[in-house]
């Protein structure tokens, strides 16, 4: 079991397709996200229920509050290759009550966690917009280091923004 101070990581049940669907709905979630288009709230159950299972390449997994038993974001480790060593992260908190409470701090050291110790890989690596400064002061906490910038690469209300590469290291993840 994948298990936090804060938080629990487990797979995705056809029974988070509720809170999923209206966190993708959120644009207080999805600002910087890079979106599929709009689904309804059948189109994410159905979707839950198609879901393939976790792999070593494609681990999705919903990010539940230890104390409430609650869904409260999701989490994924894709691209992972035993050559490379690396794989891609993505996380983010749906549930507004639990932003900024250290839940997805903790989420992400246990995802880290378990990428340097079961899945034995060397790094994880992410991109983020420059101007989402929770998500970047999140990683950070967690050792996660800039890496580059891509000039201009997402498109958001108008304006294009710049995405920072961040990466961790094994041996530089902060608990």
């Amino acid at each position: 079991m994948l298990t936090g101070k804060l938080t629990r990581l487990r797979a995705i049940e056809p029974t988070d397709a509720e809170p999923l669907a209206r966190w993708l709905d959120d644009s207080s979630v999805s600002q910087w996200m890079v979106n599929d288009y709009p689904m309804s709230l059948a189109q994410v159950v159905k979707r839950c229920e198609e879901r393939p299972r976790n792999t070593y390449g494609n681990l999705v997994l919903c990010i539940e509050s230890l104390k409430e038993k609650r869904p409260l974001g999701v989490l994924a480790l894709t691209g992972a290759e035993p050559e490379s060593g690396w794989a891609e992260l993505s996380i983010y908190v749906g549930e507004p009550d639990f932003r900024g409470g250290g839940y997805g701090t903790d989420a992400l050291r246990v995802a880290c966690r378990y990428a340097f110790d079961q899945m034995r890989l060397h790094g994880v690596w992410l991109v983020v917009v420059a101007e989402n400064a929770g998500a970047r002061r999140v990683y950070e906490k967690a050792g996660f280091v800039e890496e580059g910038r891509q000039r201009q690469r997402f498109y958001r209300d108008g304006k294009w923004h710049d995405m920072v590469m961040m990466s961790l290291l094994g041996d530089e993840l902060i608990d």
